[in-house]
């Protein structure tokens, strides 16, 4: 039998492999306002803690104060987190960033329930449309249109069922005529 030190060790080996693997699927992934993340520090249950990002897209890290995260991949936050805690804090940090609930992305016009509805890896228009409950009898397949959140212009943009939709865009199903 192993002793609780070499379990708890194991246990934290496995789950940084496997959020290593799964922050690397999504290592474009942009951290925003509304995202739950939760920050853990092995062996240091001060420093572990989940944040809801604001509109300001800062947390307040002990140590570190407040730092603007918005933007940052979960990679590059831990990497940012890490370097901050290495020298005068630990010697050799080991900080896992997840991402516990994205921020929404929205949907209205022509669906059987418009509203927000939060981001899922992989997310498509077809799909998003499900998650609204399916367009409604009036809706047009053509005229549906996004609006990106990343686009500083926010001019709205034709999407096709099979495009992806990001956490904080904005769907518009408009209208058939006939």
């Amino acid at each position: 039998m192993l002793s609780p030190v070499i379990r708890r060790l194991f246990l934290f080996v496995i789950l940084v492999t496997v959020s290593h693997v799964h922050a690397d699927s999504l290592s474009e992934y942009k951290l925003g306002a509304g995202d739950k993340i939760a920050i853990y520090v092995f062996d240091e249950p001060d420093l572990s803690m989940e944040y809801t990002l604001s509109d300001a897209g800062t947390i307040s890290y002990p140590f570190l104060g407040e730092m603007r995260i918005l933007g940052m991949t979960v990679g590059e936050l831990e990497n940012r987190i890490v370097s901050g805690l290495r020298g005068p804090y630990l010697v050799d940090p080991k900080v896992n960033v997840t991402i516990k609930e994205y921020r929404q992305f929205f949907i209205h016009g022509e669906v059987d329930k418009s509203g927000g509805y939060p981001f899922q890896p992989g997310l498509n228009l077809r799909k998003a449309i499900s998650i609204a409950g399916g367009l409604s009898e009036r809706a047009s397949e053509k005229k549906i249109f996004v609006i990106r959140e990343s686009d500083p212009t926010k001019a709205r943009q034709p999407i096709g069922m099979d495009d992806p939709v990001y956490a904080g865009d904005t769907i518009t199903v408009e209208q058939s005529f006939f």
